[in-house]
Formats: structure tokens, sequence, C-alpha cells
């Protein structure tokens, strides 16, 4: 019986090790879409700079061959300095495009458990229009205001980047999804908003920074808001959602950062998930 019980317990950790696995790479999928239309957009300026340098330097050619009467020294100057403009915001977003592709890699990349200083700012930031932007290109009829409000003085942070990136990421697309919900109702008037903002907070002896993430959507009930933490529970559809996302964050912020994520929801108005974080260990 005690082996029994041994390899019973042996299996459950594995099965869950699998499904926790399972939901980060359903996170990653939910990313993909995000990632290739913020891709393209520094991708179309390389490309459309790139042709016009080579019209520019073409045109420069053709000046330099003329014979010296006819050249124009002025526009030589003009040219060179249009191709030098060019090649500068060819190296800037050609750099942003790698840094979309990091942060992609960044996210998939099983997690080293290394902290580094980071920028929560930027983080929320890529999170927030990489959410929107691939439930966008999942569903085209989808649409809803979203809104950054940073705090410019914000503290850089201590954290494991990819996994406090799954947090935002699950947290935005939880609220993304309420207020699609809700447009579905018809109700007169609504207009979707997610609102993702930044703060720090000073304490005795330990300071933190705040994300929260509001939206204006179905909201939940007060008997909802008591599971909404606990792995398998969902408000989803079968086949929308593993339950699993939310227990993984609070995990997460809780276990992984020492931090603390709250929830306030009223049923029919929306939902705001505060997330605080530690920037000076006691």
């Amino acid at each position: 019986r005690t082996a029994e019980l041994h390899d019973s317990i042996e299996h459950l950790k594995t099965t869950q090790a699998q499904l926790i696995q399972s939901e980060k790479l359903a996170s990653l999928g939910e990313l993909t879409a995000g990632i290739a239309h913020e891709i393209q957009n520094p991708l179309n300026f390389v490309n459309n700079f790139s042709e016009v340098s080579v019209e520019i330097a073409k045109e420069l050619k053709e000046e330099r061959i003329k014979v010296e009467p006819e050249r124009d020294e002025e526009l030589e100057n003009e040219l060179l300095d249009d191709l030098i403009q060019n090649q500068e915001k060819i190296s800037y977003h050609g750099k942003r495009a790698s840094g979309i592709v990091k942060g992609m890699l960044e996210h998939s990349r099983m997690s080293t458990r290394e902290r580094e200083l980071t920028d929560l700012n930027q983080l929320a930031d890529e999170y927030l229009r990489l959410s929107y932007h691939g439930l966008r290109a999942k569903d085209k009829t989808f649409n809803a205001d979203y809104e950054l409000i940073m705090n410019e003085n914000l503290p850089k942070v201590n954290v494991v980047q990819q996994e406090i990136g799954r947090v935002f990421l699950n947290l935005i697309n939880n609220a993304f999804y309420a207020v699609n919900e809700r447009s579905k109702l018809g109700e007169t008037g609504y207009r979707p908003q997610v609102t993702v903002s930044t703060k720090a907070l000073l304490g005795e002896g330990l300071n933190w920074v705040e994300i929260s993430v509001q939206d204006n959507g179905t909201g939940m009930s007060e008997a909802t808001k008591t599971k909404i933490f606990q792995p398998f529970f969902t408000t989803k559809p079968t086949g929308e959602g593993t339950g699993l996302g939310l227990s993984l964050a609070y995990d997460i912020v809780t276990k992984g950062h020492g931090g603390t994520i709250k929830v306030e929801s009223v049923e029919g108005e929306g939902t705001r998930f505060s997330v605080c974080i530690p920037y000076s260990f006691p």
C-alpha cells in the first residue's frame, strides 16, 4: 500500500507539472498573434526606409557622375544627410524588432528563476499591446479602448521577467475577455475599457510597486471572487480556459516574489486586480 501511495503521489506530481507546462505553452500561443502584429510594424519601417535609401543612393550616384559645372554639391549633401537619417531609422526599428523577438524568447524559455532589475512600466506596456493585438488577430470583431497610466518615477524591481510577464498577460487577457463578453450584451452607450496603471507605495521597512489591471466588463459575484485563485476554477466555457492561469499568477506573485495579488469586483460593472511586489526585501 505504501508503494502504491508513493506511485500515486509521483503520478500526481508529474501530471501537475505537465498541466503547468501546458498552461505556459497556451499563454505563449496567445502571444503569437500579438507578436506577429508588433514585429510587422518595425519591419515595415525597415523595408520602407531601405527602399527609399536605394532611390536616394541612385540619385546621389547620378549627381556625382555629372561633369563638374553641372554637379550640385548642396543637393549631394542633402542626399547624404537623408541617407544618414534613413540608416539611423533602419537601425532603430531593427533593434525594436530584435527586442520583440527577445521578449518572445524570454517568455517561452523555461524559467531559470534568475531575477534581474526590470522596468515594470515597459513590461506592462509590451504585454498590454501584445494582448490586445493577439485578441484582435483571433477575433476581428473584437474592439476595446485600452490605456496605460504609468508612474514615471517607478523604481526598477528585481523580478523573474518571464514569470511576471505571464502574470501581466493572464490578467490583461482576462480583462479584455470580460469587456468583450459585456460588449456582446448590446448595452446602449457601453464602451469597453481596460486600464493598466502602476505606482510606488512606501511602507515601513518595505517598499512596494503596485500594478493594477482594471476593466469595466462583466464583473464577478462574491462567490466567484472567493474561488478565483483556486486551481482549475474558471468562469469561461469549456475549451476556453484551463483554470490554471490565475492560480499560477497567484503562486508567481506570492510564493515566487513575496508579493500580494488581490481582486475587487462588482458584478455587472467591472473588476480590478492589484499586484504588489516588494522592491526592498526585509
